[in-house]
C-alpha cells in the first residue's frame, strides 16, 4: 500500500451548517485535513447563546477548538489527531484566488466569505484536493460553479434510503400447519416457518392461501409469535401495520420504538394512545416535537410569552390528545383519567427544546416530526434514558422541513438503519393511510 503524504492527503473546508449539525466534525475525516474559515468563528460565536441544539452544538465546537489551539495559533496547521496526522486550520480572506465570489454573486455574505477562503486555499495548495463540505445544497451548487468540488457532510448518513429497513416481512406459502399451530399455541421456535429470515422484534405478515397470521420474532425466547389486535384507550388497530406499531409500543421488553410513515397513517396518534394505556407503568408520558420555524424566522418574533410562541407549534399534539379523550363521554372514567393526567403534569406536550435537562427515569417519551432532527440529536436523547424509560420516535423521512437535512442524514432514517436487529429496538413503518379518502388521495397524486 502506498505511504499516505501530504500531496496525496484532501483538505476539507467545513462550512457553519457542518459544524452546527455536528460538533465534533472535524474529527471525522480520517487522515486528511480540515480548514475552517474565520467568519464560520464569527457565525459560531452568534450561535452559542439559546436552549436550542445548534446552540449547544456551536458552543461544544467552540470548546473543541479552543482545547487545540491551547498551545497554539490557529493561522497554521496544527494536529488534530497524532496517529492519523490530520491537521487543523483557520483561514483567512486573503484575495490571493482569481475568482472573487462576492463580485461573481454581486454580494457580501458569509457564504460568499466561506466560497473565497476555499478558492484561496485552493490557490495556495496546488496539487492537493481542496472539497467544500456544507449541508447547504445551495452553497455547494455556488462552489461547483466556481469550479470548487464540494459534497454533502457523509457522516451519519443513511447509503440507501429506498432500501430503509421497514420492520415487516410478507411471508408467503407458508406451511398451514404451521400457521394453526402459531395461531392456536400462540407461539414456535421452528424459524423455518419464517424462511429464516431472522431479525430482533422484526414483524411478519405469514400467508397461506386464505390463511394469515401477524407474528414477531422475540429475540429474548427466540421464538415466533403470534401478534394479536389490541385496542389502546378506544382506538382500534385498522390494519397490520398499525397492529404491529401498537405491539411494539405496549412491549415492556422493547424500550425503542420508531414508528415511520407518511401523514394520515396514524403514527402519533397510536403513540400517544399506546402510551395512555400504559399510565400505570410510568411517572410521566412526554409528547415533544421540534419546533422548526416557519420562513427559518426564529420564534422569539413571534408575539406573547414563551407557551403564546410555541403553542402554534404544538396544536397537533393537543388535537390527537383531545381525539383520544373524545373516544368517551366527559362523565366517563376514562376521559376523567386523561384530565387528571393532564392536570397533574403526568402528561405533557412541549417543545422539544423545553426538557432539556430533565430526568428521562420512569417516562414514555414520544418524539413527534424526529426526522427534523440531527442524528446527533436522536442520539443525545436516547443516551439520556434512565431506568423503565421507554422513548418513541415517530415521523416521516419524505417530509423533511429544515433545509441542512435530507432523507439520508436525517436522525430518523439514521436510528432505523442503526438499530436494526438490536434486542432493545423496534421499528414499524406505516404504508396505508387512515385519515380519510381525500388525504389517501392527495398523498397518491399531490
Amino acid at each position: 500500500m502506498a505511504k499516505l503524504t501530504k500531496r496525496n492527503t484532501k483538505i476539507f473546508v467545513l462550512d457553519t451548517s457542518v459544524i452546527l449539525h455536528d460538533h465534533n466534525a472535524i474529527f471525522n475525516f480520517h487522515e486528511h485535513d480540515v480548514a475552517i474559515p474565520i467568519i464560520v468563528l464569527e457565525e459560531l460565536d452568534t450561535f452559542k447563546r439559546g436552549n436550542d441544539s445548534k446552540n449547544y452544538e456551536a458552543r461544544e465546537a467552540i470548546r473543541i477548538i479552543d482545547n487545540l489551539a491551547s498551545l497554539d495559533t490557529l493561522q497554521d496547521w496544527i494536529p488534530l489527531s497524532t496517529e492519523r496526522k490530520s491537521r487543523l486550520k483557520v483561514l483567512f480572506n486573503e484575495h490571493l484566488s482569481a475568482i472573487d465570489a462576492e463580485k461573481v454573486f454581486a454580494e457580501k455574505k458569509a457564504d460568499h466569505k466561506i466560497l473565497n477562503a476555499a478558492l484561496d486555499l485552493a490557490t495556495v495548495e496546488k496539487g492537493r484536493q481542496v472539497i467544500l463540505v456544507s449541508k447547504d445544497i445551495n452553497l455547494r451548487l455556488k462552489a461547483k460553479a466556481l469550479g470548487l468540488q464540494a459534497e454533502d457532510y457523509q457522516t451519519g448518513k443513511v447509503k440507501n434510503v429506498k432500501d430503509l429497513f421497514n420492520g415487516i416481512d410478507i411471508i408467503e406459502d407458508a406451511d398451514h400447519e404451521d400457521i394453526k399451530k402459531v395461531f392456536n399455541s400462540k407461539k414456535t421456535d421452528d424459524l423455518n416457518m419464517i424462511k429464516n429470515r431472522v431479525v430482533a422484534n422484526h414483524f411478519y405478515i405469514i400467508k397461506n392461501g386464505t390463511s394469515s397470521l401477524l407474528a414477531y420474532y422475540n429475540p429474548f425466547d427466540e421464538t415466533i409469535e403470534r401478534v394479536e389486535k389490541q385496542l389502546v384507550y378506544g382506538i382500534k388497530p385498522r390494519n397490520a401495520e398499525q397492529t404491529f406499531a401498537i405491539h411494539a409500543i405496549l412491549n415492556p421488553d422493547i424500550k425503542l420504538v420508531t414508528i415511520s410513515g407518511a401523514a394520515g397513517t396514524g403514527k402519533t396518534l397510536i403513540a400517544l394512545a399506546g402510551a395512555i394505556e400504559q399510565k400505570n407503568r410510568f411517572k410521566q408520558i412526554y409528547l415533544a416535537r421540534p419546533i422548526v420555524p416557519l420562513s427559518n424566522k426564529e420564534i422569539g418574533y413571534l408575539p406573547g410569552d414563551a407557551s403564546e410562541k410555541v403553542n402554534p407549534y404544538m396544536a397537533p399534539l393537543w388535537d390527537n390528545l383531545s381525539f383520544i379523550k373524545n373516544q368517551y363521554k366527559p362523565t366517563e372514567k376514562k376521559y376523567m383519567a386523561v384530565q387528571e393526567m393532564q392536570n397533574e403534569g403526568q402528561i405533557v406536550v412541549t417543545p422539544l427544546a423545553f426538557i432539556r435537562g430533565r430526568s428521562l427515569s420512569d417516562v414514555i417519551f414520544i418524539i413527534d416530526e424526529a426526522q427534523n432532527l440531527t442524528p446527533h440529536e436522536v442520539k443525545t436523547i436516547i443516551t439520556r434514558a434512565g431506568q423503565n424509560t421507554k422513548i418513541i420516535f415517530t415521523g416521516d423521512v419524505n417530509q423533511i422541513d429544515t433545509p441542512y437535512l435530507d432523507d439520508q442524514s436525517n436522525g430518523l432514517s439514521f436510528i432505523i438503519d442503526r438499530m436494526k436487529g438490536q434486542s432493545l429496538f423496534a421499528h414499524i413503518t406505516l404504508e396505508k393511510g387512515e385519515r380519510s379518502e381525500l388525504a389517501n388521495l392527495a398523498n397518491e397524486l399531490l
